[in-house]
């Protein structure tokens, strides 16, 4: 019998969330094009996104979405910046790994300093937040990468997020309709990964 303090999934639930976690894996950012989640698919996403361990409930994190004829003024103010850089040419193709993805999810780290629980748990935190809205995405079929790049760190880049002095961009979520499913790839085993402590 299951216990109850598993969850209140039912037994035909179960399988297919675990099948959907243990499956999950990053879109290629040129496959991913619209559309992207309706406004109440994308509320349950967030719903999703923001249901992460959160110690002392700071919330020390917070998203930017973009999309539609901003998102295109961001990329083309991107684009400008990406011509000023020693690394032009390499930030130019970063850049266009977010074109055709309708929606861009700025995951901005916002810890709160000085505070009793460690910045970096409160980063770890704006981490795990990324990873559900991945989650979150893959489970209302659709997809995303999880991107970084030059313009999470660009003073100039970072700039047009209106960061406080204390955030940081955490990640760059891409988020679409996958028209090519990514080839898998070799992943972590847990014979590599994972011990048993022994005292």
């Amino acid at each position: 019998m299951t216990s109850h303090a598993v969850s209140a999934y039912d037994a035909e639930t179960l399988p297919a969330l675990a099948t959907l976690l243990e499956t999950r894996r990053s879109a290629m950012p040129d496959t991913l094009v619209g559309p992207g989640p309706s406004p109440e698919e994308l509320s349950h996403i967030l719903t999703i996104a923001l249901r992460v361990p959160d110690h002392g409930r700071l919330a020390p994190w917070r998203l930017i979405l973009i999309a539609g004829e901003t998102k295109q003024r961001w990329l083309e103010r991107l684009f400008e910046i990406a011509e000023t850089r020693d690394d032009a040419a390499k930030a130019r193709v970063s850049t266009r790994k977010l074109q055709s993805a309708p929606l861009v999810v700025a995951v901005v780290s916002s810890p709160i300093p000085g505070h009793k629980i460690p910045e970096w748990e409160q980063q770890l935190s704006a981490g795990a937040m990324a990873m559900n809205l991945l989650n979150g995405v893959n489970a209302f079929g659709y997809g995303a990468n999880w991107l970084t790049g030059w313009h999470a760190y660009d003073p100039q880049a970072t700039a047009m997020l209106n960061l406080k002095d204390n955030e940081r961009i955490a990640g760059v979520i891409a988020v679409g309709s996958v028209t090519k499913p990514a080839p898998e790839r070799e992943r972590a085993t847990q014979d590599r990964v994972v011990s048993w402590l022994e005292l």
